[in-house]
C-alpha cells in the first residue's frame, strides 16, 4: 500500500513537472520550407506583439522539448563575438555549428545563433556557451516574413521607407544581432510591357532591408527591418519581390507595382556669352500629379578649386521655372546635384532625388596675329634657321677636318713603325750572316780523308 502511493505521488509529481516544463517553451507544426506570406494592404506599420521569450538564465540554459514537437528553430543569443553554442540532446549527445546532422540547419552569427531542427528529440536540451546572462532562448516553430507594400503612385528616383519582419509564429521575433543571421534582398522584375521603359530591363536587385540604426532605419535590434531601395530604375510595371533567407531558411514575398516616371526634370540653359552672362537650371513640374506651392528644391553646385555654393527654391507658382545660379568664373567643369521636397494631389509627402546635371565654362580662344606680328615671327623663324644652318656647316668642317688630322697622324706613326721594324730586320739578318762567315770551319784535304772509315750505311746494316 506504501508503495502504491509512493508510486503514485511520482507519477504525479512527473506529470507536474511536465507540463512547468512544456509551458515554458512551446512548439507547433512543421513549417514549410518556403512559403509566401501574405501581403498587408496597409500602408501603416501594424501594431503587433513581440514574440513570447523562454528565459535561459532560470533553467540554466536548459529546457525540454515535447514528444508532439515535429519541428522548431532555436534562436540563441550569445556574447559578442563568441564561439556558437553547443547543444547536447536529451541522450548525451553534441551537436556543433560544425558538426550535426544533415536534418539539422544551423547559421552562427556574431551575436547569436539560429539553428533548425527536424524531429527534435523528446527530454531536456541544454545549451553550452557563452549565453547572455538574462537573455531569452527563442524556440518558434513556423517562421515568415511580412513586409510592408510600395505606396502608390511610385516615382523614379523616390526616397520610399517602408519596413519587413521576421514573424515567428504570427509574432514578430526580435533579437540582438539578427541582422547579421538574415539576408534581405529587393528585386525589381519587369513584366516586359510594350512601350513601358523597363521593357527590357530584366530582374533587378533594387536594395535590401537591415536592422542596423543607420540610414532609414530608427533603431538597432528592434526587428523592424527598413527598406535600402534605389529607384533609380527604368519606369513600368514591376514584380516587387523580397527575399529573406540563411542557411537554415527562406522566405519570399512578392507582389506587383508601377514605378511611374519622375514628375520633375532639370536642365541647364546656357547664356549666349558663358562669360559674362547667367547660367540658369530650367525646371518643369507636372501640376497634375504634384502641388506646384509645396514643391521645394535644394541644389548644390560644385565646382574647380573646391567651390560649394547652396542654390535653394522655396514653392512654385508656374509649372516651368527658371532658377538662376550663382556667378562662376573660375574654368572648368561644374556640376549639380540636388532633390526636391514635395507633396502630391493625394496629399501623400514624397522626396526625389534629381539627376546631376553638368556644364563647362570654357576658356575662350586668343584672337588671331596681326599680319606684322606674322612678319616678325617668320623673320625671325628664318634667322634662327639660317643661324642654324651656320652652326651645322661648321660643325661639319671642324669634325671633318679633325678626321682626316687624326687619320694622318695615324699614317704617319704606322709608316715609321714599319721603316724602323724593315731596318731593324736587315741589320739582324745581317748580324746573322756575319756571325755565320765567322763560324764556318776550313774544308779537309784529300790526304786527310780516312778512307778506312766505314761508310753510315755499311754501319746500319
Amino acid at each position: 500500500m506504501t508503495i502504491s502511493l509512493h508510486t503514485t505521488l511520482f507519477k504525479i509529481g512527473l506529470l507536474l513537472s511536465t507540463l512547468f516544463a512544456s509551458a515554458v517553451i512551446w512548439a507547433v507544426d512543421k513549417p514549410e520550407p518556403v512559403a509566401n506570406a501574405n501581403i498587408s494592404t496597409n500602408v501603416q506599420t501594424p501594431t503587433v506583439k513581440v514574440v513570447s521569450l523562454d528565459t535561459a538564465s532560470e533553467l540554466k540554459n536548459r529546457f525540454r522539448i515535447d514528444h508532439m514537437v515535429s519541428s522548431m528553430t532555436l534562436l540563441v543569443e550569445r556574447e559578442y563575438g563568441s564561439a556558437p553554442v553547443v547543444v547536447v540532446l536529451p541522450d548525451g549527445s553534441k551537436w556543433y555549428a560544425s558538426r550535426h546532422p544533415e536534418t539539422v540547419k544551423w547559421v552562427d552569427g556574431i551575436t547569436g545563433d539560429m539553428i533548425y531542427i527536424e524531429s527534435p528529440q523528446p527530454g531536456p536540451w541544454q545549451l553550452v556557451g557563452k549565453v547572455v546572462p538574462g537573455s531569452k532562448i527563442k524556440k518558434v516553430s513556423k517562421l515568415e516574413i511580412e513586409v510592408q507594400p510600395l505606396p502608390q503612385p511610385l516615382f523614379q528616383g523616390e526616397q520610399v521607407k517602408i519596413v519587413a519582419k521576421l514573424m515567428g509564429d504570427a509574432e514578430r521575433v526580435r533579437m540582438p544581432g539578427l541582422d547579421y543571421l538574415v539576408e534581405w534582398t529587393a528585386h525589381f522584375v519587369s513584366k516586359h510591357r510594350a512601350g513601358d521603359e523597363n521593357f527590357a530591363a530584366g530582374d533587378i536587385i533594387a536594395g535590401s532591408y537591415k536592422d542596423s540604426g543607420e540610414k532609414l532605419d530608427e533603431t538597432p535590434d528592434d526587428g523592424l527591418f527598413t527598406s535600402d531601395i534605389n529607384l533609380r530604375q527604368p519606369w513600368g510595371e514591376y514584380d516587387f519581390v523580397v527575399q529573406a533567407r540563411n542557411n537554415v531558411f527562406e522566405r519570399q514575398i512578392s507582389f506587383p507595382f508601377s514605378l511611374s516616371a519622375r514628375p520633375i526634370n532639370a536642365e541647364v540653359i546656357t547664356p549666349e556669352d558663358p562669360l559674362t552672362g547667367q547660367w540658369k537650371i530650367m525646371l518643369h513640374v507636372d501640376s497634375t500629379v504634384l502641388q506646384l506651392a509645396e514643391t521645394h528644391f535644394s541644389f548644390e553646385l560644385v565646382g574647380p578649386a573646391g567651390l560649394q555654393l547652396p542654390v535653394v527654391l522655396n514653392g512654385l507658382t508656374e509649372p516651368d521655372t527658371e532658377l538662376i545660379l550663382p556667378p562662376v568664373s573660375e574654368f572648368g567643369s561644374y556640376r549639380i546635384k540636388g532633390f526636391a521636397a514635395t507633396t502630391t494631389h493625394t496629399g501623400r509627402e514624397i522626396v526625389l532625388d534629381l539627376p546631376e546635371l553638368f556644364f563647362n565654362l570654357v576658356q575662350p580662344p586668343e584672337p588671331p596675329p596681326s599680319p606684322e606680328v606674322l612678319a616678325a615671327i617668320a623673320a625671325q623663324k628664318a634667322a634662327e634657321e639660317e643661324a642654324l644652318a651656320k652652326q651645322d656647316a661648321m660643325f661639319w668642317i671642324i669634325s671633318i677636318n679633325a678626321v682626316l688630322l687624326i687619320l694622318g697622324v695615324l699614317g704617319l706613326i704606322v709608316w715609321r713603325k714599319r721603316q724602323s721594324l724593315a731596318q731593324a730586320l736587315a741589320a739582324a739578318e745581317q748580324r746573322l750572316l756575319d756571325e755565320a762567315a765567322e763560324n764556318k770551319p776550313a774544308a779537309l784535304s784529300h790526304d786527310e780523308i780516312d778512307l778506312t772509315m766505314p761508310d753510315e750505311t755499311d754501319n746500319d746494316r
